[in-house]
């Protein structure tokens, strides 16, 4: 007869944590970003959905005299308007979460599953937005950036002469630099290279780094095509005419600016259903609120006097 197996002496761990009530996290997104572009532009509400950019027309035929010691007839001028002016409606994201009552009833404790649901979504959500700000070809920043406010890199990878010329682009109170990480680190490989580390600011309890003491704000949302990418330089403000968001308010189970969250009912699969939507756009005012630098090259290394490209 074989030996029987030694039994334990003790109520194991395993055993043990069947009933002990452990510390859990709310479930962890790893796609969740700061979403700095939507935290920095100016938010404008609209009404029923639609913002219309009015624009001089033709500012540079306004006739001003400096002085009359002659007595002569002072001009007669007006400022002309466009006579179409362009207008932006608010574009909607819907989507629509279904949380089963069982799962809500029986796995809430020690966190409220609908609400985690509805967090985990309305994250999700938001990410959606901050790409569409960027990239959508209606209304998105690269999209509508005039053709002379584009510029192509000198020699490749982002330097900063190329930022410099984004700055003579967008010299009027120019507010952040847009860019994807790896451009972010490229420009940073460069300064080294020429013994001009950029100097960092804090903003929202962040370090960044800044060129010409203009912040340089990272965003996954700015594509990589290849070994390149695009940076992105803005002024902000309805005042100062520059890039404003544009949301809806006053809805009905409003969330934040823009986005509500509506109940739907209960079905007859005891399916509990939840409308989430956001209703936003984003608009350049004038021209010169934006520039861009195209096609800087991502790759590009610096050793012990060599260059190099990094092999993916």
């Amino acid at each position: 007869m074989a030996p029987s197996e030694p039994q334990p002496m003790a109520l194991g761990d395993e055993a043990a944590r069947t009933l002990a009530t452990v510390t859990k996290s709310v479930p962890m997104m790893e796609t969740i970003t700061p979403r700095w572009l939507a935290h920095m532009l100016s938010w404008i509400p609209v009404e029923a959905g639609v913002y219309r950019r009015n624009r001089v027309s033709h500012p540079e035929s306004v006739d001003i005299l400096c002085d009359n010691f002659d007595e002569s007839p002072l001009p007669e001028t007006f400022v002309d308007y466009e006579t179409e002016p362009r207008e932006y409606r608010l574009k909607a994201v819907h989507t629509i979460l279904d949380v089963h009552t069982r799962v809500s009833d029986l796995y809430s404790s020690p966190h409220d599953q609908v609400a985690q649901q509805l967090r985990l979504t309305i994250e999700a959500i938001k990410e959606h937005q901050e790409g569409e700000l960027i990239n959508s070809p209606d209304y998105g920043l690269i999209a509508n950036t005039a053709d002379k406010q584009r510029i192509s890199p000198l020699v490749g990878p982002p330097t900063p002469d190329d930022l410099d010329a984004l700055i003579a682009k967008v010299w009027k109170e120019p507010a952040f630099f847009l860019a994807h990480p790896l451009g972010i680190a490229a420009f940073g490989r460069e300064c080294t290279r020429r013994g001009v580390p950029p100097p960092t600011v804090s903003l929202f309890g962040s370090q960044f780094i800044t060129w010409r003491g203009i912040p340089i704000i990272p965003s996954d949302k700015i594509s990589v095509e290849g070994n390149k990418t695009t940076f992105i330089l803005l002024r902000t403000g309805e005042s100062r005419q520059g890039v404003i968001g544009l949301f809806q308010p006053g809805l009905a189970g409003e969330q934040s600016p823009g986005l509500s969250v509506k109940f739907m009912g209960i079905n007859r699969s005891a399916i509990s259903s939840y409308l989430v939507s956001l209703y936003c756009s984003l608009a350049i005012l004038t021209d010169d609120a934006v520039a861009v630098l195209e096609g800087a090259e991502i790759d590009k290394f610096h050793d012990y006097g060599h260059t190099y490209r990094k092999r993916s």
